[in-house]
């Protein structure tokens, strides 16, 4: 039988959940159940909140060096328990197990890493003319993370989260909830002070909305779907909370005339085919030059046969299944609708599933040509093992195209020259460009433009995503007896002569009511 949770992480220890059903954790790759989880409720919700509460004043105190030290435990934490990770990972994500230990857990051991050291060394105080200018932690941060990358994405959040001096509610996608588990461990083992860092595990309906509509929540930080988005936004926005959201993308990967092209589809079919599809970065869209699209296509398809689809426990397994078995579905309906709408043309793979495989929500990578960049599958994320080969005519069209979606996350540009690349990169609305193979810089903000999101993450504005900035007006000297301007000045206040113009800036602030401040 597999395992039955029937807890939470809240207030530093395992605490019992009132919920009456449970969640099943099911292993993609053999459709068996791995665990059972407790469907979490509005009042598990209410208590981890009230937790972090509770630890807030007390952690946002805590000197951010002594925070940063503490923190540095849970990066030991996690690559001491990298090969229990990657394994949970690959039974519920469907991760190869390489991959699994080499990149979702490597690169979050990484990105953990980096969060620290740059809160070890972030000026939280700073001087401008008179005034003192604070950042401190915002408040209880309720952290929403998706089953895809799970322990990167959400060690994206909770560690810039916690070493800003905020404490979380961690709701995990209740599809992968296992390494959530596994961190809340790790949270303890490192001594965290009880309620600094909690985990609730429940839908987005009941467990999320609790959390973002809860009063004590200053913060909603999600990671999801842009549908998932619009409703966090709208249910935030009665309480005008700080809302930040890494959301959806149809990312571009655009060759130029003058560039290398097979090095360039080399390397869009290997990101396109990263975690079987299921990234918001995947290059999905490959633009070409209308004279090389039939090349491009062709060698993109001969590419994927050399990519093994199979048991992801099998170490030289390059892709595995899907997440479940709705995605499969939802993935299987996007191939067929490109098969018969707008005159894409299939160039390989299609529907159904690889050959050998019955078992498990498998599916084959798959080539689309002449995709319309229009048409459903040429605006739509797929979140699959599909790449659509869209033709262009010269550079202004390319770029019409590669900015004409709802989304704007993530691109490539190919050339044969860098200065080329880097020029047309700047016409990208896109919030991360690649720029001929440029790797990811996790110091460097990461988020998107458009229906991709709000706000930052990642180095120095990943943590500032969770301050508040505080301006503390200091005296400006003993035998400065100038009135001072602007709404906290008391009408009863002796005034000697009124302030020259030179002594009020244009900008000098006003006491608005509500009633007179125009809103729109």
């Amino acid at each position: 039988m597999p395992p039955r949770y029937d807890d939470h992480f809240i207030a530093g220890r395992w605490t019992a959940s009132d919920a009456d059903r449970r969640l099943v954790v099911t292993d993609p790759s053999t459709e068996a159940p791995l665990a059972a989880v407790p469907a979490g409720t509005a009042r598990d919700a209410d208590l981890a909140v009230r937790a972090a509460a509770t630890a807030f004043p007390s952690w946002s105190a805590t000197a951010a060096r002594e925070r940063a030290a503490l923190l540095r435990r849970v990066v030991e934490g996690l690559e001491r328990n990298a090969s229990r990770f990657a394994g949970i990972i690959t039974a519920e994500v469907g991760a190869p197990c390489r991959m699994a230990l080499q990149t979702h857990v490597g690169l979050a051991v990484g990105m953990a890493a980096h969060c620290v050291e740059t809160a070890a060394s972030y000026g939280f105080e700073e001087r401008i003319g008179h005034s003192l200018v604070v950042r401190e932690a915002a408040g209880v941060a309720a952290c929403i993370t998706p089953w895809n990358v799970p322990l990167l994405l959400t060690v994206q959040k909770l560690l810039p989260a916690l070493a800003a001096g905020c404490t979380v509610v961690h709701k995990p996608s209740e599809l992968t909830p296992l390494h959530a588990r596994l961190l809340a461990e790790v949270f303890a083992e490192a001594d965290l002070p009880p309620g600094v860092a909690n985990m609730v595990v429940g839908t987005g309906d009941t467990v999320g909305s609790a959390l973002v509509t809860h009063p004590l929540v200053d913060v909603v930080s999600l990671t999801g779907s842009t549908r998932a988005g619009r409703r966090v936004a709208a249910l935030g926005a009665d309480g005008i909370k700080r809302v930040h959201l890494e959301l959806g993308g149809k990312n571009a990967s655009l060759v130029l005339p003058d560039a290398d092209l097979p090095a360039a589809v080399g390397a869009t079919v290997d990101q396109v085919l990263f975690n079987t599809g299921q990234t918001c970065l995947q290059w999905s869209r490959l633009l070409v030059p209308r004279d090389r699209q039939d090349e491009a296509a062709e060698l993109a398809g001969r590419i994927m046969d050399g990519y093994v689809t199979g048991d992801p426990r099998d170490p030289t397994t390059d892709l595995g299944p899907l997440v479940s078995a709705a995605a499969h579905a939802r993935v299987t309906d996007y191939i067929a609708r490109g098969a018969s709408e707008g005159g894409a043309r299939l160039v390989h793979g299609g529907t159904g599933r690889p050959a050998g495989l019955t078992t498990g929500y498998y599916v084959r990578p798959t080539v689309f040509a002449d995709v319309d960049p229009l048409t459903t599958i040429g605006q739509e994320e797929i979140f699959g093992p599909v790449l659509c080969v869209i033709p262009y005519d010269d550079e202004d069209d390319a770029v019409r195209i590669v900015n004409g979606t709802r989304y704007g996350l993530h691109g490539a540009v190919w050339a044969g020259d860098d200065g080329r690349a880097e020029r047309v990169a700047r016409r990208f609305r896109t919030g991360l460009v690649d720029v001929n193979g440029g790797s990811f810089n996790p110091t460097a903000p990461f988020g998107g433009f458009k229906q991709s999101g709000i706000g930052r993450e990642c180095g120095a504005a990943g943590l500032e995503a969770f301050l508040e900035t505080k301006s503390m007006q200091l005296p400006q000297g003993r035998g400065n007896r100038e009135p001072v301007v602007g709404p906290r000045l008391r009408a009863t206040a002796p005034v000697s002569k009124p302030p020259t113009a030179a002594a009020v800036p244009a900008t000098a602030p006003t006491a608005v009511t509500n009633e007179e401040r125009n809103d729109g």
